[in-house]
């Protein structure tokens, strides 16, 4: 592994018993803490305490995935995965469609897992003019320094709120205004629906798609005509071209 490989893959990562509880206690962003198998006892057991405390994920894995994440530094069996870059509240994002003079246009991810499908999903939100983008605190890729290279800085400029909970969220969006669309098969082609005003657009799993309860409150499907042998496609292409139908119609740009 050369210097720079090493630079980026140790870089939104904090390692060792003593920095990773000062870490939690100042409430720095933190997306995992990892503990080596068999470590969860003493000193490690009141951190990931602390850690559950705070609803923060922890995963127990082998000692030498461990070594890997960190390039042989010592760790001690504990190491927490930062996110570069505070995460902000559903109520920034409203607030930055209203000082924008906009309808709110918010993306909602249920568990998007790539940090490279994140990054892009960042990076075309912001160019197409969302005002914010929702995640939840577990089973989703958070704002690493992987996330913020693949959105090419993007995630400097668009708020990104983590919750608890997708589906108590989109009750939320809908006690706001938005009107909820998901994307998934089975659903209204997407050029045929209206897409204006407050809306909120949410994007399933890689694998699974959307979940039940999620899929359930949404108040309408859209889907992307498939004419080919793949019945999907990549989650980050599929809301990028979700996003700019959106966008198309909020600004009421005609085909030729």
């Amino acid at each position: 592994m050369d210097k720079n490989n090493r630079e980026d893959k140790t870089k939104d990562l904090i390692a060792g018993r003593n920095p990773v509880t000062e870490a939690l206690r100042s409430g720095r962003p933190i997306d995992t803490l990892y503990v080596a198998k068999g470590e969860l006892s003493g000193s490690v057991k009141v951190i990931a305490a602390l850690a559950k405390e705070k609803q923060i994920p922890v995963k127990e894995v082998d000692r030498k995935k461990l070594d890997f994440m960190t390039a042989h530094s010592a760790h001690q069996g504990v190491v927490a995965a930062v996110a570069m870059k505070d995460y902000a509240e559903v109520d920034d994002i409203f607030a930055l469609a209203q000082k924008r003079g906009e309808e709110p246009f918010v993306i909602v991810l249920d568990e998007i897992e790539d940090p490279h499908n994140l990054g892009a999903i960042i990076r075309t939100a912001e160019c197409a003019g969302a005002h914010g983008i929702i995640i939840p605190k577990r089973r989703s890729a958070g704002l690493s320094y992987t996330v913020g290279k693949a959105s090419a800085g993007a995630y400097e400029y668009v708020p990104v709120a983590r919750v608890t909970n997708i589906a108590a969220a989109i009750d939320d969006l809908k006690e706001r205004g938005c009107w909820v669309y998901g994307a998934d098969m089975d659903g209204q082609t997407y050029c045929s629906c209206r897409l204006k005003g407050a809306a909120a657009l949410v994007i399933g799993n890689e694998g699974k798609g959307l979940g039940r309860l999620v899929r359930e409150k949404c108040d309408a499907i859209l889907s992307l005509p498939m004419l080919g042998k793949i019945n999907s496609l990549n989650a980050s292409v599929a809301a990028g071209i979700l996003m700019y139908e959106f966008t198309r119609q909020r600004l009421e740009l005609k085909s030729e």
